[in-house]
């Protein structure tokens, strides 16, 4: 008798799970872009809020990176703390409330001060520590988005922040697509020890595209300063949104965690997306003060 003929497994078209993540990050930026630019555009309460729900999230996120799950009640006072910072400097800026009321923000930050000697572990202390530079990295820089969304008047416009924005996604935009076209033939790495992916050519094509991205957002009267200032703050963002991206990539390798959350569908958690505004946007902020611009 002849064996039993092996029925032939017929090969199954995998469904396009690359293009599917294509589409659902597409999907997902556009709405959370379209989110952003009405809270920018429309309302400084609906700035603010957004701004504290990122800001809360993106908190969340790092300690739950460095931390886990431990000491629940310092984080949650640090979060409040992060919030009295913002509030208390949009008051500030929109209501010309003394300054010396930040002070207040200090409270929930003694408080968790006093709630570090009840660590015991010497081991401890370093995972405690992270509480404190939460609030340095994150919570800070996001509360000097006020400064740039109100003028010396008190008057809101999310105009300025909104080139920020675009400045810093057009230089990330711009080193992905230039890594990605060109990363074969100019391979040299950035920083490989930190983020193995990054590249010099794809460095130069962000700081090229954030050049070109400010040039025409004052050719569209956007952006309202002299062309010299435009540019020159263009490039120090780019740069600066470098490292940015690069100091929250080395928190993820030491850690061991490839995203920070997974708020974003396609994209990762808000700290993945806001990397590099956490240092981009208080340096823009900074040069303009210098010259008096803000």
């Amino acid at each position: 008798m002849r064996p039993p003929r092996r029925r032939r497994i017929m090969n199954r078209k995998k469904p396009p799970l690359k293009m599917n993540n294509v589409i659902v990050r597409s999907i997902s930026g556009v709405v959370f872009i379209l989110a952003m630019l009405a809270c920018l555009m429309f309302n400084k309460f609906l700035f603010a809020g957004m701004i504290i729900f990122v800001m809360s999230v993106m908190l969340l996120e790092f300690y739950h990176i460095t931390m886990n799950g431990s000491y629940t009640f310092s984080k949650i006072l640090a979060i409040l703390a992060a919030i009295f910072l913002f509030g208390i400097l949009f008051a500030v800026s929109s209501y010309h409330i003394p300054i010396r009321f930040v002070a207040f923000a200090m409270i929930p930050v003694f408080i968790v001060m006093i709630n570090s000697l009840y660590v015991k572990e010497k081991e401890e202390y370093g995972k405690f520590s992270n509480i404190y530079t939460g609030l340095l990295y994150i919570a800070v820089p996001i509360a000097l988005s006020n400064l740039i969304a109100f003028d010396k008047a008190g008057n809101f416009s999310g105009n300025l922040l909104l080139c920020f924005f675009i400045i810093i996604w057009c230089s990330d935009v711009g080193a992905f697509t230039f890594g990605i076209s060109l990363g074969k033939i100019f391979p040299k790495k950035l920083l490989p020890s930190v983020s193995p992916k990054k590249t010099w050519i794809g460095f130069f094509g962000g700081l090229v595209s954030s050049i070109l991205a400010a040039y025409l957002l004052f050719q569209f009267g956007l952006l309202r300063f002299p062309l010299m200032h435009c540019l020159i703050l263009s490039v120090i963002m780019s740069v600066t949104g470098v490292y940015g991206d690069l100091f929250e990539s080395q928190w993820k390798r030491v850690y061991g965690v490839k995203d920070s959350g997974k708020i974003i569908p396609g994209h990762g958690g808000f700290l993945d997306r806001f990397d590099s505004t956490l240092m981009a946007m208080p340096s823009g902020a900074i040069y303009l003060a210098i010259f008096d611009l803000l």
